[in-house]
């Protein structure tokens, strides 16, 4: 009688197995995967800062970039004091420094023809 009670659970040792696979799964889609995301999303904006952009580092010192280099920025935090700070440093950017406008011709206006 114990022997055939102990026989019948073929499928118990697969279920354990499963839900550990199951709990990774839903590891990644809920916490490395958005991690990953926004460590994409930081790194492309860090990559775009431009001289004239309103910044935010990571510590909360707000500021204006002034110059970019390959691992730093500049930031004008007060009119004439200038500081140095690595690009992971900056968390936001609050206000992108606006392009100049370019002219352009209009295709739709005809030449004056007299």
């Amino acid at each position: 009688m114990l022997y055939a009670a102990a026989s019948g659970g073929g499928a118990g040792g697969l279920t354990p197995i499963l839900m550990i696979a199951l709990l990774f799964v839903v590891m990644y889609f809920m916490m490395i995967r958005p991690q990953q995301k926004r460590r994409r999303e930081a790194e492309q904006m860090q990559s775009a800062l431009a001289p004239g952009d309103e910044v935010v580092t990571i510590g909360g010192l707000h500021g204006t970039v002034t110059a970019v280099e390959d691992e730093t920025v500049l930031l004008e935090v007060a009119p004439g004091v200038q500081t140095r700070y690595a690009r992971p440093a900056v968390a936001r950017v609050i206000k992108r420094a606006e392009a100049p406008a370019a002219e352009t011709i209009s295709e739709e206006a005809e030449p004056v023809k007299e």
